[in-house]
């Protein structure tokens, strides 16, 4: 996905044609009445057409109409971007930056460069007497570009939930009508845009990736190699060559030349683990179906996948903690992040692709010791209910109770005297509830964070999930690692809950909630590329098919971007059910 700039040719062609749209007889101004004159039209334009939906410039919509009449009558209708003298250089300071919001990943056909760079051709041109309605719909045009790249670089440029219900995005700012004033104030148009970006290292590290990508695009990507069986350490094969070359141009493998090509050597096999480690596959070396399929990606693909993840960079809240956890669902990593730097981190399972772990933002407010596990009605009745049926001695052996109602009032039932063949998903008044221990499906801890759709992190007794490359085995909820490990950080500020105290508390096998002192941010996300703080590109598979509709929405999408300036939509509430482990 490549978003070139704007041809010399193009641009002519619409300056020719805005020369024969003018007006053919435009008198001719002094320096003192221009401005005045655009004020006139600007006031005329706006003011004629009230806050229609769509206002026009020739072929260009203007996005944000229903703002441009606070922004201009505040000001009196005063021309943002032209003085007397015309067009000031703050309004090519802006088309600079709207050129290069292709270095955000973004589409600076949706900022009417075009149509900007042809009407500031016009204006600029000497024999040309200054046309005051021209000169005020360039005015509108770059507003217009300022206040939708400003709500694209500080929320994105798509609805994230209009791609998929369960992400939520996070406005990160509302005001920007007053973060232009205070740019044209100031001078620093093109700043004041820059400080919109998200402000992680890890946005940067990726747009610096998606630079260095497209580079290796236009110098011809990376050979493809060709296919065949497998390849591994101590091969001879001449496909062996291509292979070299290949992790050559991405800087796997360092050596420039080799006089055994077609030897599987040492430095290969480094070389082909470290591929794997970046792509999230097994790192056995061995260049089977999966490896040999990550490595004919082309480039163009990687590219694409670095501007679609640079995208989600900007459905993030703007501050994300001094202290937070985030965990990758597309990577089954959970990292927490302290100062900007991990501190700790390890694998996840994360839901199966018919349940989804959703992508949201929260607040861990305590963890529970040695839980129970309530079992949601859908697991119950979907995967408990059929294993049920098939051993009566199933509840026991995974020590599960059976109730009578949710409430604290509930009661337990002998499973004996239930009739569980008459029981169905429109039919089952019964709760499951498994008692804590090593067999638990929580595993020894969970970490609550309470939201709409009833998701956690907790533990797993299932431990052998772990040294499987793809984790997507949970029916929503997070099972990570090392909860000990995770718990010792969140609870380190409170001196009663040492690791022994921790381990003591589990080995009771009573259910033992702690709050934490200080709530800690959590944020669920998605990313099938980032860049690593040592520089590494990683890139994943699209295990939920979302790149995909995200592509359809970056490049199909509209240029209208319905109320950019104003509040997100929430995310739907979800009823709580289904996603629990």
């Amino acid at each position: 996905m490549t978003f070139p700039s704007c041809k010399l040719a193009a641009r002519l062609f619409l300056a020719l044609a805005l020369v024969i749209t003018a007006a053919p007889d435009v008198p001719a101004l002094g320096p003192s009445e221009l401005s005045g004159r655009v004020r006139e039209h600007l006031r005329n334009r706006i003011e004629d057409g009230g806050t229609p939906l769509y206002m026009r410039v020739g072929e260009d919509i203007i996005q944000a109409a229903w703002a441009l009449p606070q922004f201009y009558g505040q000001r009196g209708y005063l021309p943002a971007w032209i003085d007397d003298h015309g067009p000031t250089t703050l309004a090519s300071d802006l088309l600079t930056a709207l050129v290069q919001s292709a270095d955000e990943g973004l589409q600076p056909r949706h900022y009417h460069v075009a149509t900007i760079e042809a009407l500031l051709a016009l204006a600029r041109e000497p024999l040309a007497p200054p046309d005051p309605r021209r000169l005020a719909e360039l005015d509108l045009l770059l507003t217009d570009a300022f206040l939708i790249y400003g709500a694209h670089l500080a929320g994105g440029s798509v609805d994230a939930a209009a791609i998929d219900v369960e992400w939520p995005t996070h406005p990160r700012e509302r005001n920007l009508t007053l973060r232009l004033e205070g740019g044209l104030a100031s001078g620093r148009v093109a700043e004041v845009l820059w400080d919109l970006r998200p402000r992680e290292e890890g946005y940067r590290r990726l747009r610096g990736a998606l630079a260095a990508l497209r580079r290796l695009e236009t110098a011809g990507g990376w050979p493809q190699v060709p296919p065949g069986p497998k390849l591994q350490p101590g091969d001879a094969d001449p496909r062996v060559a291509f292979l070299r070359q290949r992790l050559r141009v991405t800087g796997e493998l360092r050596e420039v030349g080799s006089v055994t090509e077609v030897l599987f050597d040492e430095p290969l096999t480094e070389a082909v683990k470290a591929f794997q480690r970046r792509h999230g596959l097994e790192p056995d070396a061995v260049v089977g179906a999966e490896t040999l399929a990550a490595l004919n990606i082309p480039v163009a693909a990687r590219t694409r996948q670095a501007i679609l993840n640079l995208e989600r960079w900007r459905w993030l809240p703007r501050d994300l903690g001094r202290r937070y956890l985030l965990v990758n669902i597309a990577a089954f990593q959970l990292t927490l992040v302290e100062d900007g730097r991990p501190v700790l981190e390890m694998k996840a399972v994360v839901g199966r692709d018919y349940r989804r772990t959703p992508v949201f933002s929260d607040r861990i407010a305590y963890l529970v010791l040695s839980p129970y596990w309530n079992v949601p009605p859908r697991i119950a009745v979907e995967d408990k209910l059929p294993l049920i049926r098939k051993d009566p001695g199933y509840l026991a052996k995974q020590h599960l109770r059976v109730f009578r109602g949710w409430g604290a009032d509930s009661e337990e039932v002998d499973p004996q005297t239930v009739d569980w063949g008459s029981l169905s998903k429109a039919n089952f008044p019964l709760r499951l509830r498994q008692d804590p221990g090593p067999w638990n499906a929580l595993g020894e801890l969970k970490f609550m964070f309470p939201n709409p759709y009833d998701v956690y992190l907790h533990g797993t007794p299932d431990r052998h999930l772990f040294a499987r490359s793809r984790r997507s085995f949970s029916s929503g909820c997070i099972r990570i690692e090392n909860p000990v490990d995770l718990a010792v950080h969140l609870l380190r500020d409170d001196p009663r809950w040492t690791r022994g105290a921790i381990l003591e508390g589990i080995e009771r096998r009573a259910e033992q909630t702690v709050p934490l002192k200080q709530p800690l941010p959590i944020h669920l996300l998605y990313w099938t590329a980032w860049v690593a703080e040592d520089g590494t590109m990683h890139f994943r598979n699209d295990i939920y098919q979302r790149d995909d509709r995200l592509v359809t929405a970056l490049l199909d999408a509209p240029l209208v971007t319905a109320a950019p300036l104003g509040p997100h939509r929430p995310a739907p509430a979800m009823p709580p059910h289904g996603r629990a482990e």
